[in-house]
């Protein structure tokens, strides 16, 4: 592990309790963010008896010059090696994931078939990106490698209830760009994909359109519940809907890891 992590941001296990250790849940931070957005929710998770596996995707948690180097295919790669040790270990597997990490479950369980139990999607983007910078994204790769978040629609602490997600102030173009490539082929997996979803929005959300849980919602397949936190903002995981986020999560994924 980089000896640069920031406090909180590191990564997280805990072998499950009682009953619920048979149901593994893979707890993914989303795009420049880090654990530190989502720990609380993974301790929380391990408390009902679950089997957690708490994600620190590669070049996050330490510096944006890491996250320089990295993409969205060794982002989705990391959350597929957790969900493959709860596999291992004999674990009907459910993701869980914030803004992007939402994003990465609907992908890896679009084509994973009945290995995944379920996905729930925490204010996750799966629409394109509206505004200048999204669309010159390809050529700001090559010529401006950084921008200010703020510049990108990503609001800072996106928190209704104030606090620190600890996510970087800068967004690296090149990954970024990597993100919003992969998004229309996502859309197109969603519509054959039949494992139960949870879709949670908050309709205060300053970095993700609440239309993209309208989107989520229609284009799966499969059975959808939806979840709106009505006291949050971006950052619902340490937000004023924590406690319900957690108790919806647990009724879900007792029901599907069934």
């Amino acid at each position: 592990m980089s000896p640069n992590v920031i406090p909180g941001a590191e990564p997280w296990s805990f072998a499950g309790e009682a009953e619920r250790a048979r149901v593994g849940i893979v707890v993914s931070h989303g795009f420049t963010g880090n654990p530190c957005s989502t720990r609380p929710l993974a301790e929380a998770l391990a408390r009902q008896g679950f089997a957690v596996e708490l994600v620190r995707l590669p070049g996050h948690g330490t510096s944006v010059l890491d996250m320089m180097k990295t993409r969205y295919a060794d982002w989705r790669e990391e959350v597929e090696h957790h969900a493959a040790l709860l596999e291992s270990r004999g674990c009907r597997v459910v993701l869980v994931g914030l803004s992007m990490g939402g994003t990465i479950a609907l992908d890896i369980a679009s084509d994973a078939g009945d290995r995944i139990a379920g996905v729930v999607t925490i204010n996750a983007p799966v629409l394109n990106r509206e505004g200048l910078l999204a669309r010159m994204a390809p050529l700001l790769e090559k010529v401006l490698p950084l921008v200010p978040a703020a510049s990108a629609g990503l609001a800072k602490n996106d928190i209704a209830k104030g606090g620190d997600e600890k996510a970087y102030a800068w967004v690296p173009a090149a990954p970024a760009n990597s993100v919003l490539v992969e998004l229309p082929r996502i859309r197109r997996a969603l519509r054959s994909m039949t494992v139960p979803v949870l879709v949670a929005q908050s309709p205060q959300d300053h970095s993700v359109d609440p239309e993209n849980a309208t989107a989520i919602a229609r284009l799966c397949a499969g059975p959808v519940e939806t979840l709106s936190l009505t006291r949050s903002h971006h950052v619902a995981t340490l937000d004023w809907d924590f406690e319900l986020l957690v108790d919806r999560i647990t009724r879900f994924a007792d029901r599907v890891g069934a």
